[in-house]
């Protein structure tokens, strides 16, 4: 890593590459964009690229600071003072920058870039971006780069950079519910460079041509898409949301295998995260919100044959038996009339099984009905020009209110008290919308404060109940994204219950959050057969297996898959947070009839290949003169493996039909 500065432009990047000999993924540009009310671009175009106030920045100083780089600059004309922080994590850089007012007067911020990187641009480069969806997560998307932003001869026209880009940008509060915050500009024989925003508000990144680069900026919230705002008064500060970036000299696989090396890097775990617990969970095809006593106590007994190792209690155990739990939620305290014996009768059920109990939270919600409502003051909430806001019958909580603080604290800590809760799941179904007008001057930075209050809250909570586990979920994974995954356990990555539309999200999933991280569902069903038994199973045990389904109800071949998938999951979970993810057949189409997923854990990986279509035989380039030998399930039919020109050849049968294969 590089820096040049001088009089008449600011501190620039002007090389990042693995190593003194290898090539430079940066060319020369600006490390970081600023954005006021009365100066917006010094370039006419149409990204948040050349900045006014970022463009006069200049070199005042830097100083290295433990695995930091910190550099200072400041912009004459505004006063505004920049330092730029530069983290080593892993094989990449944690990038923020903290802007302080040093002017006399108040100053409005409504923008600051996190991350600025110019990739000379030689023709071989392909954009690798993520679109989700409710039930649809992790459809990712490759094109090359000359596609998404045409030449358009810019000597012609002057020396002009093209005034075009290609962009994502998150939507409301789910920081994942339409597009992924992470995107790869890969070529084949490098270098390539990955990136990632971490934050749970707004966030935005763009890729534009700038003469013989393509210059990609990664941002948070900013005025222009997420109505963003923050007033500095002299002497005050704002921090940028972090940006993950990393250069390799490889393709595709290779900058996600960096991602996710840089996101153990930046985690911040506690000894109980090395446990890596079997989890069942009574919701998903299961109770779906509807626990009693004698629903559960069957599943109970089961789960723990199958070898979970934690059993959730999901949606619904703080409901009366009549009413709406959803818009009464809020309260956190056990539903009088559900549970025969008390909930307690069934939390001492899950320990003499030998499981660890766990419960479902939704703790920002509040029902619209919900006693809570009314009981804490009004600025609790999120709130637009004077009024709350409510979506589909649920009030959200800003938890930079102490109230608010204080009403999570107190459920957290009681539920810890009195039934010696060791998991909580916590999840976040509504998209609220831009943010709160609160105590901000913008929602856009109402929201931002909120999410960062969140994740003080969750991190104290952590440390007061060191041996409790955390899971992450937004409706599945509407809100995935490293500002909360650096400091919980686990993430759900979806709620969709066809375990046939499964395969593609699970197979995706580690190109997004880290595969000891990934919550894929497991739901057996008596009404499979049992290749499709087996094929449900299988996405779970090339993550974190997530097991639900009425397991009471299986047959004596099909439990026995279910214990021995479990099984091989806890044989290689440990091995399985220390691989990388690679996709042999290429990241995975939402209708692919074959998919693929391999976890390299160096001299042996797991490869897991799904059969959704007619049969058909698949070679394996990438695993030439590795052996592949069928590892699961030992029950079923072994697949053919063959050798055609020293690479693995299968032969994989019409679905649905799983198989997963270590590979030496």
């Amino acid at each position: 890593m590089a820096f040049d500065h001088a009089d008449d432009h600011p501190v620039r990047l002007v090389r990042l590459a693995t190593g003194p000999e290898a090539p430079s993924a940066a060319g020369p540009w600006a490390i970081v964009d600023v954005y006021t009310p009365g100066e917006h671009r010094a370039r006419n175009n149409q990204s948040l690229l050349h900045s006014g106030a970022g463009q006069r920045l200049r070199y005042t100083g830097h100083e290295p600071h433990g695995d930091e780089l910190r550099i200072r600059q400041r912009d004459p004309g505004t006063g505004l003072e920049v330092t730029s922080v530069f983290r080593a994590a892993g094989p990449g850089l944690q990038i923020r920058h903290t802007v302080r007012n040093g002017s006399e007067r108040e100053l409005v911020l409504l923008s600051v870039s996190s991350a600025l990187i110019a990739v000379p641009d030689d023709g071989s480069h392909e954009l690798l971006w993520g679109e989700s969806e409710w039930l649809a997560e992790g459809r990712w998307h490759r094109r090359p780069l000359a596609e998404l932003l045409p030449d358009i001869d810019p000597a012609l026209h002057g020396g002009q950079y093209s005034r075009g880009l290609f962009s994502l940008t998150s939507h409301g509060s789910w920081s994942s519910g339409s597009f992924l915050p992470t995107g790869v500009l890969a070529s084949a024989d490098g270098p390539s460079v990955a990136w990632q925003v971490e934050t749970s508000a707004g966030w935005h990144w763009e890729a534009a041509l700038t003469g013989g680069t393509v210059t990609v900026g990664v941002h948070g919230a900013t005025d222009m898409h997420h109505q963003f705002a923050v007033r500095l008064a002299p002497g005050e500060e704002f921090t940028s949301v972090p940006a993950g970036l990393c250069a390799v000299d490889g393709g595709r696989d290779a900058a996600f295998a960096a991602l996710t090396d840089y996101r153990r890097a930046i985690r911040e775990t506690r000894p109980v995260d090395a446990r890596l617990p079997v989890v069942y969970n009574d919701y998903m095809n299961t109770l779906m919100g509807w626990p009693t006593t004698e629903r559960l106590l069957p599943l109970v007994g089961a789960a723990a044959e199958a070898g979970a190792e934690y059993f959730c209690i999901d949606a619904g155990w703080f409901a009366a038996l009549e009413g709406n739990w959803w818009t009464n939620a809020g309260d956190w305290t056990e539903a009088p009339d559900r549970f025969t014996g008390g909930l307690i009768s069934v939390v001492d059920a899950i320990r003499d099984n030998g499981m660890r109990p766990g419960l479902w939270l939704e703790p920002e919600a509040v029902g619209v009905e919900s006693p809570v409502a009314a009981r804490l003051p009004a600025e609790a909430f999120f709130q637009r020009f004077g009024e709350r806001v409510s979506e589909a019958g649920h009030f959200q909580l800003d938890l930079r209110h102490p109230a608010a603080r204080a009403h999570l604290d107190e459920t957290v800590d009681r539920l810890v008290d009195e039934f010696g809760i060791a998991f909580f799941k916590l999840d976040y179904n509504t998209n609220t919308g831009l943010g709160t007008d609160v105590d901000a001057a913008a929602p856009g930075a109402g929201l931002l404060g909120h999410t960062r209050a969140f994740r003080d809250w969750l991190r104290d909570a952590q440390a007061r109940h060191p041996n409790v586990l955390f899971e992450n979920c937004g409706s599945g994974a509407m809100r995935m994204d490293y500002h909360i995954l650096s400091v919980v356990h686990l993430q759900s990555t979806s709620d969709q219950q066809d375990f046939r539309r499964y395969a593609p999200i699970a197979a995706a999933a580690p190109a997004s959050v880290l595969p000891e991280q990934a919550g894929n569902w497991a739901y057996p069903a008596a009404s499979m057969s049992l290749e499709e038994t087996a094929f449900a199973m299988t996405a779970g045990v090339t993550g974190r297996i997530y097991l639900s389904g009425f397991l009471n109800e299986l047959d004596g071949e099909q439990s026995a898959l279910v214990r021995e998938a479990v099984a091989l999951h806890k044989d290689w979970r440990h091995r399985i947070a220390e691989a990388h993810p690679a996709w042999p057949l290429g990241l995975p189409g939402w209708d692919d009839d074959v998919i693929a997923l391999q976890l390299d854990a160096g001299p042996e990986s797991l490869l897991a290949l799904w059969s959704r279509g007619a049969a058909a035989e698949i070679a394996l380039p990438g695993l030439r003169g590795r052996a592949v030998e069928q590892r699961y399930p030992v029950a079923l039919p072994q697949w053919t493996v063959r050798t055609s020109e020293g690479a693995p050849v299968i032969e994989v049968p019409a679905g649905p039909a799983a198989r997963i294969f270590t590979v030496r």
